[in-house]
């Protein structure tokens, strides 16, 4: 008897009706699954673009100026207790203050023979958090330039407001980039002054300062400043979700709150908790469909089981015995996955341009691929595994 035939009498009681029902429940658990995965990688730079060089995963956090805390005097800064209670905070990875500058700067550059000079001020942060390569950021002493990240607000500004009523040329963010500045650092009893060269290094969105390296900040500091320690007016914290509702509770009860825009954090974990329900609900469909599959395959083995026992003590392999049944397993499950995959492409043809128009930028399909292969997989094998113990168990009749 060869494989056709040991088929062709396995398949005999083979219920077509369950084997599609795996197929259909599969596809739209993957499908879900793959769907929803898919979207999120193609939606999240939209809250994400927040300018280069700093993670969406860091909060700049603040005190709430009020005309109370002005009149009453109170500081602004963060002591040291409120350093440690933000710190033991469930949400926060590692913070971090900023360092200001405790000296004067002037800036002045100078295009097509018309000058611009004004006072500035620096802030720094750790280099750790920083997302900008070593060639474009750092600083070692006895260099004379300066690499600077700016605020894109900044620049607008100029833009938009400063360059036209002064007659000056507007700037794109390119062009600015290759203008040297000249800067003027001057100690606050102005017993010393040293000049560097700066070099815009970058724009940010979401830091509304001008930063340079912590490297050069503490040595400017030491070299120029009072000498005097100061509280950080600002923090940057590392926190596990932008927009967990325990990080707004926690900074109201503070009076304290985030710098910049906080419609982007929650709309970023919304995103995260809504894609989330549906990956669940996904998987949970996925996982139902694979017991479906391995219900059907039992059933069908327990009525074969008297075939399956005679077939083996005429001594046909074990393996060209369950050959049918992984075919069953095999097929369907790439067949659901086929299937998921071409659903999942076609709904992304109708979203993408609607994503592209926000100004996202489409995420790596691979990851997609990768995750329904590797789903696809985990029901093969699970299915394969039952299937080997049934033709053992038939064997030992």
């Amino acid at each position: 008897m060869n494989q056709s035939l040991i088929s062709r009498l396995l398949y005999k009681n083979t219920s077509i009706a369950r084997i599609a029902g795996f197929i259909i429940s599969n596809f739209l658990g993957l499908a879900i699954v793959l769907g929803g995965l898919q979207f999120y990688l193609d939606a999240k730079s939209i809250w994400e673009d927040d300018g280069s060089f700093i993670h969406s995963d860091y909060l700049v956090i603040n005190k709430r100026i009020t005309s109370q805390n002005t009149f009453n005097g109170q500081t602004s800064s963060f002591s040291d207790e409120d350093i440690k209670e933000l710190s033991s905070q469930p949400w926060v990875k590692r913070q971090a203050p900023f360092t200001a500058a405790d000296y004067k700067i002037y800036a002045s550059i100078e295009q097509t023979g018309k000058g611009l000079s004004t006072n500035m001020f620096f802030e720094s942060i750790p280099d750790s958090y920083v997302d900008a390569a070593s060639s474009q950021w750092g600083w070692r002493e006895g260099v004379d330039e300066i690499p600077v990240i700016i605020s894109k607000d900044y620049l607008s500004l100029y833009n938009f407001g400063f360059a036209n009523s002064a007659g000056l040329p507007q700037m794109s963010e390119g062009f600015m980039s290759g203008i040297p500045l000249k800067l003027t650092l001057r100690s606050n009893d102005g017993s010393r002054v040293l000049q560097y060269n700066g070099r815009v290094a970058g724009y940010s969105n979401r830091l509304n300062t001008i930063l340079v390296p912590q490297e050069f900040m503490d040595w400017s500091n030491r070299e120029l400043g009072s000498g005097v320690p100061q509280e950080p007016s600002r923090l940057i914290v590392e926190v596990s979700s932008p927009g967990d509702v325990a990080i707004k509770k926690f900074l109201d009860s503070k009076d304290w709150e985030i710098a910049g825009d906080k419609s982007a954090a929650s709309a970023s974990f919304l995103l995260k908790v809504v894609i989330g329900i549906i990956l669940a609900i996904g998987i949970v469909i996925t996982f139902l469909s694979l017991f479906i599959l391995l219900l059907s395959i039992s059933l069908l083995m327990e009525k074969n089981r008297e075939k399956l026992h005679r077939l083996l003590m005429l001594g046909y392999s074990l393996r060209s015995v369950a050959s049918p049944y992984r075919i069953i397993a095999i097929g369907s499950s790439v067949t659901a996955m086929v299937l998921a995959i071409a659903c999942t492409f076609l709904l992304r043809r109708y979203y993408l341009d609607s994503l592209a128009g926000l100004g996202a930028i489409p995420g790596n399909p691979l990851l997609t691929i990768g995750t329904a292969v590797l789903i696809t997989l985990i029901i093969i094998f699970f299915n394969l595994l039952s299937i080997r113990r049934k033709i053992h168990t038939a064997w030992r009749l």
